[in-house]
């Protein structure tokens, strides 16, 4: 069994500043594990599968993927289909972080396996508040497991 009390964060968003947001917020929530960040689905999923050209997946490690649905390459639909049809990552738990409230894209999400839909707010403050959630969240996982 996988310690979640180690637990790293891959965060997949290839927009730079909401990258950034979300990882000061994480930090500023308590958050101090380690953070991965990925710019693009294809970069996720190489890391992921073992195939990234400098750092690769650590199988005994235990992740978490923050991931964003509107990205180059290979969007976060796409990847969350692959992580979870794959027997050695579908159990990595995926949150979709993304812009896109659209009812339609959260059931298909959900039907492909998310484990949690977070909308990102406009509002900065708003966002804050989220990523300071995410946080307590991500605690409560380090503590249960």
């Amino acid at each position: 069994m996988k310690n979640y009390k180690d637990l790293i964060i891959l965060i997949a968003e290839d927009d730079d500043g909401h990258a950034e947001l979300i990882r000061t917020g994480l930090k500023e929530s308590g958050v101090c594990n380690p953070i991965i960040r990925f710019k693009n689905g294809v970069e996720a999923w190489n890391f992921l599968n073992g195939t990234a050209e400098k750092e690769n997946r650590d199988a005994t490690k235990a992740y978490l993927l923050l991931l964003d649905i509107n990205m180059p390459l290979m969007d976060g639909v796409e990847l969350l289909q692959k992580i979870k049809s794959n027997a050695d990552l579908k159990e990595i738990p995926v949150i979709m972080l993304t812009t896109t409230d659209d009812p339609r894209e959260i059931e298909t999400c959900y039907k492909y396996g998310c484990n949690m839909y977070v909308t990102k707010p406009v509002q900065f403050d708003k966002f804050a508040e989220v990523l300071s959630r995410m946080g307590l969240f991500i605690q409560i996982v380090k503590v249960i497991n």
